[in-house]
């Protein structure tokens, strides 16, 4: 095992340079084994540059990297990998045709007289799977596109032990999780450190930060500001040193009821292959905040709302009228949009410029209605640049292909594409996912904005105090189905009782014994 008093991993005034921007600027930290260290920032400070160039993606303009005290570099990845340095990014970089243990060892298959050796590939996936407590939940042989989210991931800690790594990099691995599944992750991660492993973790989640740090770094705009024991530093403190100043207020305040208007969206007993006897009212004016835990049915019911997945049985009223949405465009014809939980697979062009991203709804809304109100803002020549200002995409030029922005400035230009729009019915499934808490308040506010000017919004959020926080009414799934609704201000508490099924079991148990 490492020397514990001795830094594992050092970096030594890293600067690094794009195009017009300097995304990190003389930047120092060390990292020791068996300690969780977590590094913070708003988008665009410059964490994931400063993993990458850790792992070899990046090479630093200026600066020094040191690896179990000796001068490293890095050209590639696979070189960081096979020295015992791996990272899981936020989006996974796995293949989903292939199978688990495809995954993990690809490219390093056992052999036997030329030809894969199936039979140990098996065993060697078998143990590692069995390193992250996952052996009986995930064979081998499964492809990894039939697995959940969470599963994925812990493929791809498995895929890094395999490297017999000594420093694993997390950045926003609790972003698509539920609130079960991050306990399962922190059991893991204190079970690695316990091992001697350093964890280098990124994270806007403030309540997983402070549960699993040790150590807590901050980055502002590409430099280096604080390091500190997580024990003598507070969340408060943290997030001035982040964003140069204190945030009174985390959420913008809730509706009054005189603000509340006419039924927008009205379910009665919708039904498909995923959710069961849907029934929900959203009105103009105010937040519905949709909780519940990966696979409840969250997701499944903004898709049947917008057409995605269409609702199959039951009647869906929008505006007064009865409606059949059974597409994308019906939806859009219907002046309902959509920011989906999925950037990179469904809200993004990744290969088009910022602002044909942004105004791709607007496109879309004049081919369906051939015309564009809203008090003509979105004819106005500068709606892009303004647009950007307000949700706060930090790049260089407006023709910046959005790949290259980090992974909260996508989030944000999949934000501002809606609000081009003239949509009065908005679905946000995860808004806030992977974005910064400075920028987290300003969104926070533009949706409060929306229904402020008549519009109704379904908010989708695994992160149950923003729910609380910014939500009129609460509905809950639990197994594709709403299993109650609370008032604004319920407790984390209530949210999970509903969450998890307690109630619907303790109504089954008291059933059976009446009978």
């Amino acid at each position: 095992m490492a020397n514990a008093e001795e830094p594992i991993l050092e970096v030594r005034s890293i600067t690094k340079r794009f195009p017009g921007v300097v995304a990190l600027d003389n930047v120092s930290a060390q990292f020791y084994p068996g300690k969780v260290h977590a590094v913070v920032g708003e988008n665009g400070a410059g964490k994931s540059t400063l993993m990458k160039i850790l792992v070899g993606a990046y090479i630093p303009d200026e600066g020094e990297i040191l690896f179990q005290g000796q001068p490293i570099h890095f050209s590639h990845p696979r070189e960081a990998q096979e020295a015992g340095i791996s990272i899981i990014y936020q989006e996974f970089n796995l293949l989903p045709e292939r199978t688990v243990a495809q995954n993990i060892f690809l490219g390093r298959e056992p052999t036997r007289y030329g030809l894969i050796d199936q039979r140990q590939l098996r065993r060697r996936t078998r143990d590692v799977l069995k390193q992250v407590g996952a052996e009986d939940m995930i064979s081998p042989d499964a492809e990894v596109k039939s697995l959940s989210i969470a599963e994925q991931q812990l493929v791809e800690i498995a895929k890094a032990l395999s490297f017999d790594s000594k420093v694993l990099i997390m950045d926003e691995p609790t972003a698509a999780l539920a609130t079960h599944e991050v306990e399962i992750l922190t059991r893991l991660i204190h079970k690695l450190i316990e091992q001697g492993m350093a964890v280098i973790f990124i994270s806007h989640r403030f309540t997983e930060v402070f549960d699993i740090a040790d150590t807590i770094t901050v980055l502002k705009d590409g430099q280096y500001v604080a390091t500190a024991p997580a024990t003598e530093v507070t969340p408060s403190k943290i997030i001035t040193m982040m964003v140069g100043r204190e945030l009174d207020q985390y959420f913008p305040r809730l509706a009054r009821p005189e603000e509340i208007g006419e039924v927008m969206v009205q379910v009665v007993n919708g039904s498909n292959n995923k959710l069961h006897d849907i029934n929900l009212t959203l009105r103009a004016g105010e937040i519905v905040g949709v909780a519940g835990l990966q696979g409840s049915g969250r997701t499944e019911l903004a898709q049947a709302l917008f057409g995605v997945a269409p609702f199959t049985s039951g009647q869906l009223t929008l505006k007064g009228q009865d409606s059949h949405v059974k597409s994308p465009n019906a939806a859009i014809h219907a002046r309902m949009g959509f920011v989906t939980e999925d950037r990179k697979a469904e809200g993004i062009f990744p290969n088009q410029p910022l602002n044909d991203n942004i105004l791709v709804s607007v496109r879309a809304l004049q081919l369906v209605l051939g015309r564009i109100k809203r008090n003509g803002t979105a004819s106005k020549p500068h709606l892009v640049s303004e647009l950007v200002k307000q949700v706060d995409v930090r790049t260089p030029s407006l023709t910046q292909e959005v790949q290259y922005l980090s992974g909260g400035n996508q989030q944000k230009v999949v934000l501002a594409k809606w609000l081009a729009s003239t949509c009065d019915i908005f679905i946000f499934d995860e808004p806030t996912r992977g974005i910064d808490v400075d920028a987290k308040a300003s969104i926070h506010e533009m949706i409060r904005e929306l229904t402020q000017a008549g519009a109704a919004v379904l908010m989708i959020s695994s992160e149950l105090p923003e729910v609380i926080g910014m939500s009129d009414r609460i509905v809950v799934m639990w197994d594709g189905r709403i299993s109650g609704e609370l008032p604004a201000g319920a407790s984390e508490e209530d949210i999970m009782i509903l969450a998890t099924g307690h109630r619907e079991q303790e109504a089954e148990a008291a059933v059976e014994t009446a009978v």
